[in-house]
């Protein structure tokens, strides 16, 4: 095993721990660099969805587990940052400035959705949020002179300043970077004391009142935050798809982002690209293993989401800690072996007894 003896303060907040987090970071970031020489164009893209897809998943788990605020609407954000920057980039505006606009807008709208989360939570947060999600979505077909309605709209190619990415590559480097930033930008939030209050107000509300925390401004806050990174995937989104229609931002896409952080491990940076990673790569899975299962089965036009659900109660049964949570059980075998026990990551309370009071 590795053990870390602390000499400097810094240490504490420090991104890379130890040579072992150096190593494997930068060997991912040249795998991430070369990766255009060394994949297909096929393999590109779905690389570039995950990269969009994690930004979002950034920003989902910020509110979800960080700040343990569950949002059943969250696609509408998405939508809201991919016509804003569809719309600003019909008319003229560079690509950093409507990425900026489509952020601030995002944030904005997630400022408004914040407020219930003021006086409810649980699932009847999640029922607001849901209800939100709805309206966003009659908002988007509604619109017609903006939107285009159930019509859609063409979006064009990401350009600023005489550049434009008018190519796979282009665009996926252009994604590699945004989703670097906003992951740094999420690691320095959570090391934070804003990013600390979330964590406060998750593991227990009364707890956090009591030494002082604002939960009306940090609820709101990480609201606001979580619905800005949803608005940048979603502008990358846009420019991705180069189509988009209201339907794209339903209910069913609400429920994959949530999906998505649950599986890939609820409380992780990593769970946010590995959820991305398994929402962007089963749906090729199934396409793969179509062909192995009996014709009426195979063609079934549920058979998505019947795995998709099934994948989901194994997770919450066997593995509640997601895909995250999973490879730390592996890393911990391979450390403790042969003195590995089970128990080690037994499931505890994390509730107060003043939780038990109301």
């Amino acid at each position: 095993m590795r053990f870390i003896f602390k000499t400097r303060y810094d240490q504490d907040i420090v991104l890379a721990k130890h040579g072992g987090h150096r190593f494997w970071y930068s060997l991912l970031m040249l795998a991430l660099v070369t990766a255009p020489w060394w994949l297909e164009s096929y393999g590109l893209a779905q690389l570039t969805f995950i990269l969009i897809y994690g930004i979002v998943g950034l920003g989902l788990m910020v509110l979800a587990g960080f700040t343990g605020l569950f949002s059943i609407g969250h696609a509408a954000f998405l939508g809201v940052g991919a016509y804003t920057q569809a719309v600003l980039a019909a008319q003229g505006w560079p690509f950093p400035l409507s990425l900026a606009a489509a952020a601030a807008l995002s944030a904005i709208v997630g400022a408004v959705v914040g407020l219930p989360a003021l006086r409810v939570k649980g699932i009847y947060l999640g029922i607001a949020t849901l209800a939100f999600g709805f309206i966003v979505e009659e908002v988007l077909a509604r619109w017609e002179s903006v939107t285009g309605g159930n019509a859609g709209k063409m979006v064009g190619q990401p350009q600023m300043f005489g550049w434009v990415a008018d190519s796979g590559e282009k665009f996926y480097f252009l994604c590699l970077i945004i989703a670097v930033l906003c992951t740094l930008a999420v690691l320095n939030l959570l090391r934070s004391p804003t990013g600390r209050a979330f964590v406060a107000i998750r593991d227990s509300e009364i707890s956090a009142q009591s030494m002082g925390i604002h939960l009306a401004y940090y609820k709101t806050l990480s609201f606001s935050i979580s619905a800005a990174l949803a608005g940048i995937g979603g502008a990358l989104y846009a420019h991705m798809i180069r189509f988009l229609s209201p339907d794209q931002f339903n209910i069913i896409q609400s429920i994959d982002l949530l999906l998505m952080v649950v599986i890939g491990g609820l409380g992780s940076v990593h769970g946010a690209f590995l959820g991305a990673a398994f929402l962007i790569g089963m749906p090729q899975a199934i396409s793969e293993f179509k062909g192995w299962l009996p014709e009426v089965i195979g063609n079934a036009p549920g058979l998505k989401s019947f795995v998709y659900g099934i994948v989901l109660i194994l997770f919450v049964l066997f593995e509640p800690l997601g895909l995250y949570g999973r490879w730390l059980k592996i890393r911990a075998w391979f450390q403790l072996f042969p003195f590995y026990r089970r128990g080690l990551f037994k499931r505890q309370k994390a509730f107060q007894k003043s939780d038990r009071l109301k």
